[in-house]
């Protein structure tokens, strides 16, 4: 059993985020229609998915690797009565074998770090039309001097954290043009991501206490909460919305 998946089994969402933050940065892409293509990489149980389809009157097509959230979002799509408008795949970010220029939109919330900012951004972008957006929210550096503690953690989890101006400059040079950013609000941290979070950690505790590997694992868990606590002004996930050069 992986016990990530396990500790992360139910959650509302797999990272921060949260609907307002979702349609703000959705507000600064032009309206698409009908005919409007999403590509939503790494949608997990699908919140922003949902978000999107009851949004727009664009088809999506919403990818992750692991099943079970693919199977959450599925019956989200099916309660909402969105199966036209909404197709799952199990697939790899990785390895996209989409026809290039075939999306008008691409999305992806909290997971491009899967594969590192700068060449996500460049990997996924062939798939995009010319003039079409990518939506992405990346962990960043809010402040030039960042304590020990949370540069410690991120180095050995995230090396390539970089600060938001940093950020936008590889956007430019990744062939696309800067159109917004911002902060998602704390808030958005903890009411679908780490609150849920810390309460799975607790039940998992009680399950399997004495168990060397899940206590080692929780509270490394835990440790990223408390990290995330303490230092919410030096660090926190920024949406960047960017549009490809024609």
């Amino acid at each position: 059993m992986d016990i990530f998946f396990e500790i992360h089994k139910n959650l509302p969402r797999e990272g921060p985020g949260d609907s307002e933050a979702t349609l703000k940065a959705l507000s600064f892409v032009p309206e698409l229609g009908v005919d409007g293509r999403i590509l939503d990489i790494a949608c997990g149980p699908g919140m922003q998915t949902m978000d999107l389809a009851e949004n727009s009157s664009a088809t999506i097509e919403a990818l992750d690797t692991h099943e079970p959230f693919l199977k959450a979002l599925e019956k989200k799509i099916n309660d909402g009565g969105l199966r036209h408008r909404i197709r799952t795949r199990k697939h790899s970010m990785f390895n996209l074998d989409y026809e290039e220029e075939s999306f008008d939109l691409i999305w992806s919330e909290g997971a491009i770090y899967i594969m590192g900012f700068e060449k996500g951004l460049r990997a996924w972008g062939k798939f995009l039309k010319p003039g079409g957006h990518m939506v992405v929210s990346e962990v960043s550096w809010l402040k030039k001097e960042i304590s020990n503690e949370p540069r410690a953690f991120w180095g050995k989890h995230y090396p390539e954290i970089g600060t938001i101006s940093k950020n936008i400059k590889i956007i430019e040079h990744s062939g696309y043009i800067p159109v917004a950013h911002f902060i998602l609000p704390e808030e958005a941290w903890w009411k679908f991501y780490y609150t849920p979070m810390i309460k799975r950690i607790e039940e998992l505790r009680m399950k399997h206490q004495g168990e060397p590997e899940w206590e080692s694992t929780l509270d490394e868990e835990l440790q990223e909460v408390e990290l995330f606590r303490n230092y919410s002004s030096e660090y926190g996930y920024a949406f960047y919305i960017m549009k490809k050069i024609q």
